[in-house]
């Protein structure tokens, strides 16, 4: 038997940041159990070097990343997810396409690395830091019993991974 490949999609505002740093953790740690993506609701157009950067220094490919437009996932053919969640407190509060499938969403916002103000070393820093929050978030999400749990228990527990550390507001106010 074989088991089931779950579709994940992060998003968040602009598509160059978190959400391409979260696509790049989930993927190089989800053991082909795994295939995520991500999108923007107003994708910057390049993903920012920085986000390529600290993948690569976290030893994950940093290859074939692209900041693109939620849009691209709202069409026919398009993959079916089976969870949805937001990176961004931005996005979070956008109304989002109509997901075909009805996934699982969460809300799993960290500051923006990106807007982050500082010498080139602190930027650096903060990058590093918005990918350790992202990936303990998806290790806390890895290490769920999907095939076992119900779907009100698996709710819980995936609104309670976006407020692990280095939640921002809304996913505090979200718990």
């Amino acid at each position: 038997m074989t088991e089931k490949t779950y579709n994940v999609l992060f998003l968040c505002t602009g598509n160059s940041a978190r959400s391409i740093l979260a696509e790049g953790i989930l993927n190089a740690t989800g053991g082909g159990r795994f295939r995520a993506y991500s999108a923007g609701s107003q994708p910057k157009g390049a993903v920012h070097p920085l986000a390529l950067k600290t993948l690569d220094a976290l030893g994950y490919p940093a290859e074939g990343f692209r900041s693109k437009s939620w849009d691209e996932f709202a069409v026919p053919g398009a993959p079916q997810f089976d969870f949805v969640f937001t990176v961004c407190d931005n996005a979070a509060g956008e109304a989002c396409p109509v997901w075909p499938g009805q996934p699982m969403t969460a809300h799993w916002g960290i500051e923006d690395p990106a807007a982050f103000e500082g010498a080139a070393f602190e930027k650096e820093q903060a990058f590093s830091q918005a990918a350790r929050y992202l990936k303990n978030r998806i290790s806390a999400f890895l290490n769920l019993p999907l095939s076992s749990i119900d779907a009100m228990a698996l709710k819980k527990k995936l609104t309670g991974i976006g407020t692990l550390e280095g939640a921002t507001t809304l996913a505090e106010k979200v718990k």
